[in-house]
Formats: structure tokens, C-alpha cells, sequence
């Protein structure tokens, strides 16, 4: 419902603060579209925060993924439009020198569905390192490696490009743990000078959107998005009418069950 984070709503519910039909809730609890949601005694409106929004931010090096940063950096809220009601929530986060695709809406459920392992959403990502990965190394980071007592693979690693020191990698991996592709690259012994996620799932990263950016999915992108994820968004009675907007999907698999 975009009332806080999901860390900060745990700790409401072990405070007490959240009661689901007149019952003090518990961490785990599942809730139905009827039930009675409250917080501190006052229902909460609405199950859904209305028309469903999704945007695509070509993240800048240097912004952080935090709502609100103790050390003052910007973060990649500050110049999103305001909503009436919810907040924007990101779709998995970048770390401050990653740059590229981010994607956040205003639909927690859909950002859950996005983030959650067994959806099925792999993320791709453009890799600049220094050096070069030989066959041998390629092949063995696809059939995975432990790391830190933790399998991390990759699904797909193709060489792009690159003379001198500098190689350019195309990568899909299908984690969201942090550092995961540099994690990679560093126990094959090459360090990762640059990382742009270009794709999550069916959502590609425009080419003609400029760095610290943001572009709408559009009406029809938005009823793709959540028919893949088998859910429905709340869509405007009118939508705005937008000439020749170009999708942001590309054809992605049939995903299984959620």
C-alpha cells in the first residue's frame, strides 16, 4: 500500500501497530482483498494505490537506492514526480557505481512479484572489465561458482568487445544479491571498471533516454507487464493520449505460476 518499507512494517507488526480485522497481525500473515487492514487503529484505504505507475530511470553513477541517506548523498527519489497517494518504490536496487536501468512503481505488489526469486526475472547487464575471461573461465562462471559458502552463476556471458586492458561483457544472471556480477567477474581475477543493467525481465532500458532520466510505461506496456506477472493494474479511465510512444518490453518467455 506504499505506507513504509518492508523492514520498517515488520518492525510495526512486532510493535503491535498493525492489526488485520480488529487482531494484532504477525509477521508471515497472509491477507485477503476483504480483509481489514489497520495501523495504530486507523483503517487504511484502499488495497491497491490507485492508477498503477511504473517508470524506467536511467540511473547516473552516484545516486543511491535509499530512501533517505545518512550521509546526505542524492538519492534516486529526489526527482521523481510526487504521487497523491503511496510512494515510489525501486524494483531491486543498483549499487551507488552502478548505473542504468531502474525500475520503480507505485504498485507494491508488482514490485514484489518483479523482485521476488521464484517469478523468474533474470537481469542483464552490460560489463566492462579489465582483461580478458578465456573459455575456460566463461564456461565455468555459467555452470556457477561458490563464493563466501553461496552458489552465484550466471545464465547467459557473452564477450561483446574491447582492445588493450578494457573488455566489454553482456551478462544475465537471475540474482539480485548485492554485487553478485562483480562477485563473478573478481573470482575469475578481473576487476569490473563499469556495470549498467540494461534489462529486468521484459523491461528494456531505452537507448534514446539520457543519463538521470525517467520515461512512463505507457497503457499498453503496463497491461503486458502485469499479464506476464499474472496480476491487473488499475488503469486510468482516460489515459493521456501519447503519440508514437515506443515500448520499453521486449517478448519475454511464458513464466510459470506465482
Amino acid at each position: 500500500m506504499g505506507h513504509g518499507s518492508r523492514r520498517q512494517i515488520e518492525q510495526w507488526i512486532a510493535d503491535g501497530r498493525v492489526s488485520v480485522n480488529g487482531t494484532p497481525a504477525r509477521l508471515g500473515q497472509r491477507v485477503e482483498p476483504g480483509d481489514a487492514i489497520a495501523l495504530d487503529g486507523k483503517p487504511l484505504s484502499g488495497q491497491r494505490p490507485g492508477t498503477s505507475r511504473v517508470l524506467v530511470l536511467n540511473k547516473p553513477e552516484g545516486l543511491v537506492c535509499t530512501r533517505r541517506d545518512p550521509e546526505g548523498r542524492r538519492t534516486v527519489f529526489d526527482s521523481l514526480p510526487r504521487l497523491r497517494q503511496g510512494r515510489w518504490i525501486a524494483v531491486g536496487r543498483l549499487d551507488i557505481a552502478t548505473t542504468g536501468l531502474l525500475v520503480l512503481t507505485n504498485d507494491g505488489a508488482l514490485a514484489h512479484r518483479m523482485m521476488h526469486p521464484s517469478t523468474g526475472l533474470d537481469r542483464e547487464y552490460a560489463v566492462r572489465a579489465y582483461g580478458r575471461l578465456d573459455d575456460a573461465w566463461m564456461q565455468r562462471l555459467i555452470d556457477g561458482v561458490v563464493i563466501d559458502g553461496e552458489r552465484y552463476a550466471f545464465t547467459d556471458l557473452r564477450y561483446y568487445d574491447g582492445k588493450g586492458r578494457n573488455h566489454w561483457y553482456h551478462v544475465a544472471l537471475m540474482d539480485g544479491r548485492n554485487r553478485a556480477v562483480r562477485k563473478l567477474f573478481e573470482r575469475a581475477g578481473l576487476t569490473v571498471s563499469r556495470l549498467k543493467r540494461v534489462r529486468f525481465g521484459p523491461v528494456v532500458l531505452p537507448a534514446t533516454l539520457p543519463r538521470g532520466r525517467f520515461a512512463e510505461l505507457g497503457p499498453a506496456d503496463l497491461k503486458a507487464l502485469y499479464s506476464l506477472l499474472k496480476l491487473a493494474p488499475e488503469l486510468p479511465r482516460h489515459p493521456p493520449r501519447r503519440k508514437d510512444q515506443a515500448t520499453m518490453l521486449i517478448p519475454y518467455p511464458e513464466l510459470g505460476n506465482p
